[in-house]
């Protein structure tokens, strides 16, 4: 062996060698404040979600203690015939609410972004208002007005009350696609002959979709969740899903609820991650 390559002596080293600490093992097991109170939020958020789907399963008619494990209550659920009725009533006012808001929305927001009128200011003011507005104010301010032009309640005035909040929330989804778009694109559909509806339906719109379709799923999850203005502003025999579910929870939660609570909040987990996906595509782009 040469000299070069004899193994150095321990007592031979540097200085700056021997005071290097081995930081492997101490990093690999330390925790940050960070992360410990991110799994704190988590467990507190979830936790509960988790027990209701565990006991919705349990074969105790109380949820008191876990007996065994069951599917009679989602059999019974899907039976139970004011439990469908409420629940075609509850799709019926979403899809009729989002279906109007997402019209009247999208020219709300390109007619505020894009165009010059007398009252835009103020009109831009109380335009997103709905979104801070408490819904116990929307429900009574909706219930008075309705009442002042003798209009009776029924299943489409909840209908009616529902585009307030929708139409706002659609409107903010779709001004946030429009700011990053780029203007020159409808410009140079104009100069190349487009009129204004050809350039609004085969240029601005498709690049709008995703923004609309985000804001369309976000809205039908809040009609669907909507209790306090349905129930001020429902008729007789209009009953929606949040309002039959709060009828028979005042007296006890029975595990049929459970079940129906796991199933909701199975489809609007669905729906709010469609949504968050189509909108991180369209940023992406």
């Amino acid at each position: 062996m040469t000299e070069s390559a004899k193994p150095l002596d321990p007592k031979t080293q540097s200085p700056d060698e021997e005071s290097i600490p081995d930081m492997s093992n101490e990093s690999r097991f330390s925790l940050s404040w960070q992360t410990l109170f991110a799994g704190a939020m988590f467990v507190f958020m979830y936790l509960p979600i988790l027990i209701l789907m565990v006991y919705s399963f349990n074969e105790s008619a109380y949820s008191a203690g876990w007996e065994g494990f069951t599917l009679e209550w989602y059999r019974k659920l899907f039976g139970d015939p004011r439990i469908l009725t409420a629940l075609r009533n509850s799709v019926t006012v979403a899809l009729c609410a989002v279906g109007v808001s997402a019209i009247l929305g999208t020219l709300m927001a390109v007619g505020l972004a894009r165009y010059q009128f007398f009252g835009k200011k103020l009109y831009q003011g109380i335009a997103y208002l709905p979104l801070i507005v408490p819904d116990i104010a929307i429900a009574v301010a909706t219930l008075v007005f309705l009442a002042a032009v003798g209009i009776g309640l029924s299943l489409w005035t909840i209908v009616a009350a529902h585009i307030v909040f929708c139409l706002a929330y659609i409107a903010i989804a779709v001004s946030t696609r429009l700011a990053d778009l780029d203007k020159h694109l409808e410009e140079a559909a104009l100069d190349l002959g487009a009129t204004p509806v050809q350039a609004f339906l085969q240029v601005l719109l498709p690049q709008l979709m995703p923004g609309i379709v985000s804001g369309c799923l976000i809205a039908f999850v809040l009609s669907m969740d909507d209790l306090l203005i349905s129930s001020f502003t429902a008729g007789a025999g209009a009953t929606t899903l949040p309002m039959e579910i709060f009828s028979r929870i005042r007296t006890a939660v029975k595990p049929d609820i459970n079940a129906l609570s796991v199933i909701l909040i199975t489809v609007s987990g669905i729906l709010a991650f469609v949504a968050e996906s189509l909108r991180y595509r369209s940023e992406q782009r």
